[in-house]
């Protein structure tokens, strides 16, 4: 029999089952599809981090720095001499990398600003693969000044595209997220179209579309829905002309609705806490504000009739 490659192997089982299959497949039994963003914990190192997550019912985590080093391959914790001790201290708590927050951003016009952000974008997909991690995040992010639109739009398109081809075989699926300045269905719809690839799909900031682009839930789930592969949670309420983040249940975004659509909709992916403690320090701390956010989520989840894999 031919000996096939872990990559190899990933890449034929993710073809013949579909991403959100696979996500379903990977959660461990018994779990809820609760990851958080270690954007809401900066401080905590490694341990903490997992340890904090394993006791608060979370089943995975999803990467955005660690302890001040937002470069996630630079991270001595995956180094060539550490990344095997990591992925056992994962497995020990039956805990996995959801996805990994890179800061890549495809709009830069600049042939060598570009250039560098599709790299770092191929950096952290390959670090995907070596976590075992299904998804890699990037930013479409900024229309540039002077610039038609459309130009911007297929630039994004055709980056995206690029790390598409980069990720197949690797078990990994590049996701744009709804941030910045593409934060409406039609924008992000089009973005996705053009680059039409399997490897890539959408992370659905809800707060993003809610806040920023002023659409209903139904609306943006109605057309983008069959694109998205992970979400970001938050809640928040207004406070002068931009809002202040808020422990969960208790501002103005509808999270339990939100859950309500996903599930209505069939979505198989994770309900990820993205507190962004670094950006704002002042408000709570991970300490409080993760353990919390697991505990309202379990009811939502429940209503909505998500329950743990058997």
């Amino acid at each position: 029999m031919t000996r096939r490659t872990r990559r190899q192997f990933v890449q034929m089982f993710s073809a013949s089952i579909g991403a959100p299959a696979m996500i379903l497949a990977l959660k461990k039994p018994g779990q809820l599809p609760l990851s958080f963003s270690t954007l809401g914990c900066p401080r905590w190192d490694w341990k903490t981090i997992l340890t904090q997550a394993s006791q608060s019912g979370y089943s995975a985590i999803e990467l955005r720095g660690l302890q001040g080093e937002m470069d996630l391959t630079r991270s001595p914790e995956f180094s060539p001499t550490r990344i095997s001790q990591s992925l056992q201290d994962l497995k020990s708590l039956q805990l996995r990398i959801i996805n990994l927050g890179s800061s890549a951003h495809l709009h830069e016009k600049e042939p060598a600003a570009h250039a560098a952000q599709l790299q770092e974008g191929r950096r952290f997909i390959d670090l995907a693969h070596r976590l075992n991690s299904p998804f890699v995040r990037v930013f479409g992010d900024k229309y540039v000044e002077g610039e038609d639109r459309k130009a911007t739009l297929d630039r994004v398109a055709a980056g995206l595209q690029e790390l598409g081809a980069h990720a197949k075989g690797a078990g990994v699926t590049v996701l744009l997220e709804s941030h910045g300045d593409f934060h409406d269905s039609p924008t992000l719809l089009q973005i996705l179209k053009a680059a039409g690839m399997s490897t890539v799909g959408l992370l659905w900031d809800t707060h993003h579309t809610l806040v920023s682009g002023k659409e209903s839930l139904a609306t943006t789930f109605s057309q983008l829905g069959s694109y998205v592969q992970h979400t970001h949670l938050k809640d928040s309420k207004p406070e002068g002309n931009d809002v202040r983040y808020v422990m969960t249940g208790t501002g103005t975004i509808p999270l339990q609705e939100i859950v309500g659509v996903l599930a209505k909709g069939g979505y198989k992916g994770y309900y990820s806490f993205e507190w962004e403690k670094l950006w704002h320090p002042e408000i709570e701390e991970p300490e409080v504000a993760i353990p919390q956010f697991a505990k309202v989520m379990r009811g939502y989840l429940a209503k909505a009739g998500v329950t743990a894999q058997p």
